[in-house]
């Protein structure tokens, strides 16, 4: 039996740049646009009449923007939204990431005429996004009213983070701080590795001292903008370790994400400068499509090494020579994303005394990075995304006091 195409609405203001998506997207059978809008005025109307599976929105367009178009939607109408921009626009970047705020969940390139030359690498890209999103299941966010603060109807899915103090999540307890066991159903198979050696945690490494931390490294992909943005933002002025970020993201949203983190974390935000030593209370990035490592010497290193796991910059690569340096000083944390980037990683980091948290299934946007590392019996701790940054404040901070 064929399975049933995916069901997409474009909400797009500019006729060319619909033009490219529905020539984009009606390559595949996989994929069915619903229904085009010019508005976001015209886009909830048909919303109720077509049904998507995703929402591609623009940002700039007449009567209601694409953030009050994405807000309108997660609290009438939940639904996956891929936020399109033309991310070379300074103005639209910090736009761009308060709509994930909002409860978009990824960013995409808006096309332009003179994409026909690499048309299969962006038609690739758009496409594997949309199939991501198809997969996500998102909450209601009310908007303020007559209740006090913002609520989420229970859903399963993907928690957004918005402007409140704490993220809520309907249904579920929140975790003790423990060494963490899940289950792995038996009909599921990790992706091959080279080496597939089991590791069973040892009671010294479960054991393992915060004390002894000297860096903080975190790995993420789809949903990652938001659930960095849950843990960096707690983190006081004085956090006593430098903090290292690989996040998968589209080319040239970058400065746009390391930009609006800057403005919403108490910590400088920046990428990390070839040549120096990470510094405490810093939270680094590396650059577009370099690998990030370090030399001898602890200093920041860039590699235009192949892809690894299909990405550049690589997780894994970072875990590895966070592994390679730090060793039992490091503290490794695999969020939200597809695939299984940073699960080797993060195995690596636990095999050299480092401490490893994985983001738990219910408050993953997509939980494939973190189950792949659990899988491996690589992640030491398994958290609900709002306790991650808690735990390591308790744990970190406490021990040096």
């Amino acid at each position: 039996m064929n399975k049933k195409p995916i069901r997409v609405l474009l909400v797009e203001d500019s006729p060319v740049a619909l033009m490219i998506f529905k020539r984009l997207l009606g390559a595949t059978p996989e994929i069915e646009v619903v229904g085009t809008a010019r508005t976001g005025i015209e886009g909830l109307e048909l919303i109720p009449q077509v049904h998507p599976h995703v929402i591609c929105t623009d940002l700039n367009m007449p009567q209601m923007d694409g953030l009050e178009f994405t807000k309108e939607v997660m609290a009438k109408f939940p639904c996956p939204i891929l936020v399109i921009s033309s991310s070379v626009q300074a103005e639209d970047t910090h736009t761009v990431f308060n709509l994930l705020k909002a409860g978009a969940v990824d960013v995409f390139p808006k096309p332009r005429q003179g994409v026909m030359g690499n048309f299969e690498a962006i038609r690739h890209e758009l496409i594997s996004k949309i199939k991501v999103l198809s997969g996500v299941t998102v909450f209601t966010l009310h908007r303020r009213g007559t209740a006090n603060r913002e609520t989420l109807r229970a859903s399963p899915g993907v928690v957004p983070p918005r402007n409140t103090e704490k993220v809520l999540i309907p249904e579920q307890k929140r975790v003790d701080p423990v060494i963490q066991t899940v289950k792995i159903p038996s009909s599921y198979t990790p992706t091959p590795r080279v080496t597939a050696t089991p590791v069973t945690p040892d009671a010294a490494t479960v054991a393992a001292s915060f004390h002894g931390v000297k860096i903080v490294a975190i790995g993420a992909s789809t949903g990652g903008p938001q659930a960095l943005h849950t843990i960096l933002s707690q983190l006081p002025p004085k956090f006593p370790v430098p903090v290292i970020c690989v996040q998968h993201i589209s080319e040239g949203f970058l400065k746009g994400l390391v930009d609006w983190l800057g403005s919403e974390c108490q910590l400088p935000v920046k990428i990390a400068p070839a040549g120096e030593r990470p510094e405490p209370g810093i939270i680094y990035f590396p650059p577009e499509q370099k690998h990030l490592e370090f030399d001898s010497n602890g200093r920041f290193l860039y590699s235009i090494a192949g892809p690894v796991s299909g990405h550049r910059p690589s997780v894994t690569v970072t875990f590895n020579a966070v592994a390679k340096f730090y060793r039992q000083g490091a503290l490794g944390i695999l969020l939200t994303g597809m695939g299984r980037d940073g699960a080797d990683g993060m195995l690596e980091l636990f095999k050299l005394g480092g401490i490893t948290i994985a983001q738990n299934e219910a408050s993953s946007v997509v939980f494939g990075m973190p189950r792949e590392a659990i899988a491996l019996s690589a992640a030491q701790y398994i958290l609900p995304i709002t306790d991650i940054a808690p735990m390591i404040l308790h744990r970190l901070m406490s021990d040096r006091h």
